[in-house]
């Protein structure tokens, strides 16, 4: 896929050729609309970021409730609600940023 900003693709891999980056699996719940937006935000705000993500949406109104979702849309990242909202693409960078912060002192 380009490096430029877009609506991801269900199943797509953001950075997939940086192969020695870590890989974590995206889900990304809430209505057609607000997802796109959401994930044209993502491509733009961590593909600059050392890291991977494999991304897929979730329509589904009843597995997201069972998910613990309250907001659309949001974004669960390895199983854990990361991102609540349509927020800007710096918000994304940001949250991606503190998060390979918090995965780098997990291993050291």
């Amino acid at each position: 896929m380009s490096e430029t900003c877009h609506i991801m693709q269900n199943c797509e891999i953001l950075n997939a050729n940086k192969i020695n980056y870590p890989l974590f699996q995206a889900v990304l719940y809430g209505d057609k609309v607000l997802s796109a937006k959401f994930s044209k935000r993502l491509s733009c705000a961590i593909k600059h970021l050392s890291l991977r993500v494999q991304f897929t949406y979730e329509y589904s109104s009843q597995k997201a409730i069972e998910k613990g979702v309250i907001k659309d849309p949001t974004l669960v990242l390895d199983g854990t609600i990361f991102i609540e909202g349509l927020i800007q693409s710096e918000e994304i960078t940001t949250k991606f940023q503190e998060f390979l912060q918090k995965q780098d002192m997990v291993k050291n």
